[in-house]
């Protein structure tokens, strides 16, 4: 990883949009932070595309997408894109997988749940479950004391012997029935909103995180980024991001919106 400041500035005036993680990339302890926020009013107001791509749930995406400054959000690490048009008043919602679907799959969750709890002592289901759709997250981090990464490795065991796919977070582990990713429905979204091949244009677009379950992202953006706070978890990744800031999590993201909107400048 090279430090952000070696990112060509003819690069990054081709730039159209940033792709962002959420827990640790543009919050903050859990918190967003005012220069955080700030730095996505400040990309969009300059002309850039802004999209949050995050593990958290259709409850909180719903609000994400009518309230922050943003084109679009990507939620449950990939079961689905929200967009609303303000001018429309129109909100679109697409999901991976059907109502029916999602329905049974969360009637699953509920057993498998008690299942990981018993075996692995200390950790809890997440706060925000009542409101996914298609997604069972676990709690390592957030709102318990922090497990050891052989605890975290045995809730992704468990998932992935029940068939589902297992992602960890910098705070969660999610678990889901399908075989996608975050990468999968960006390139979706991309294609059915806005009529864009993220293939053809992938060098023209970021994408800023800081966790293993941000690894697809990273390794298909030639100009990803990586926020400081990643160095904690960098063991776990099989490909790094191309730069990295000098800034952790808010802070580091709001860097990046600087150094964008500089060579735009």
């Amino acid at each position: 990883m090279q430090s952000l400041d070696t990112f060509p500035l003819p690069e990054r005036r081709r730039i159209k949009g940033v792709f962002a993680d959420i827990d640790d990339t543009i919050t903050s302890d859990g918190r967003l932070t005012a220069d955080a926020y700030q730095a996505l009013e400040r990309l969009r107001q300059g002309g850039l595309m802004v999209f949050p791509i995050t593990g958290r749930p259709a409850g909180w995406c719903d609000h994400i997408a009518r309230v922050w400054p943003v084109d679009g959000v990507i939620g449950e690490n990939g079961t689905f894109y929200f967009r609303y048009d303000h001018q429309r008043r129109e909100f679109t919602k697409r999901y991976m997988l059907g109502d029916a679907e999602r329905a049974a799959n969360r009637k699953i969750f509920a057993s498998l749940a008690e299942d990981i709890l018993a075996q692995v002592p200390g950790t809890a289901v997440v706060s925000d479950q009542p409101y996914r759709e298609a997604d069972l997250a676990i709690d390592f981090r957030e709102d318990v004391e922090p497990l050891a990464d052989a605890e975290i490795d045995k809730i992704v065991t468990i998932m992935e012997a029940q068939g589902m796919t297992a992602k960890i977070s910098s705070i969660h582990v999610n678990g889901w029935f399908g075989k996608y990713d975050k990468l999968t429905m960006t390139k979706l979204m991309m294609e059915e909103v806005f009529g864009l091949d993220l293939d053809a244009e992938k060098e023209n677009f970021v994408f800023v995180g800081d966790s293993p379950n941000d690894q697809p992202m990273f390794e298909y953006f030639p100009n990803s980024i990586g926020v400081a706070n990643l160095e904690t978890l960098k063991h776990r990744l099989t490909s790094e991001p191309a730069y990295i800031t000098l800034g952790s999590a808010g802070t580091g993201f709001a860097e990046v919106a600087i150094a964008l909107l500089a060579a735009r400048d």
